[in-house]
């Protein structure tokens, strides 16, 4: 071995910077942003777009397919979300002769809107 060459082994994986700036030490703060009502989770990036995918398909059995997460999880996601906002978020009802579907209500769109911005504040303070 090198003099030159470290024995300490690398771990992690090297994620590009989201700022676009990389402190001069290589060094660079991270975070991750969710949002809890009463110490649960109610809101975080992953159903940021559950929710963004449920707007689009209709569906949230669709949805945990786009995202490769699994019905029941999804499905408890949202009835959590429903549970913890003051409205729910999602408005769904049950297959039929025209099958189910699934909306985002106005109020999940204004909480995806308030999450995205809390989350843009923190990113913003750490730059």
């Amino acid at each position: 071995m090198k003099k030159t060459e470290s024995k300490i082994p690398e771990f992690g994986i090297k994620h590009q910077s989201r700022s676009g700036q990389e402190a001069e030490s290589g060094i660079a703060i991270r975070s991750k942003v969710w949002l809890e009502k009463d110490g649960k989770l109610f809101m975080g990036w992953g159903r940021v777009k559950l929710l963004e995918q449920i707007d689009e398909l209709g569906s949230i059995s669709a949805a945990a397919r786009s995202m490769k997460l699994a019905y029941r999880n999804a499905w408890l996601w949202v009835e959590a979300m429903n549970r913890l906002a003051p409205k729910p978020l999602v408005e769904k009802a049950t297959g039929g002769a025209h099958g189910g579907y699934a909306r985002l209500t106005d109020e999940g769109r204004k909480i995806i809107t308030e999450y995205r911005e809390k989350r843009a504040k923190v990113r913003d303070i750490l730059e």
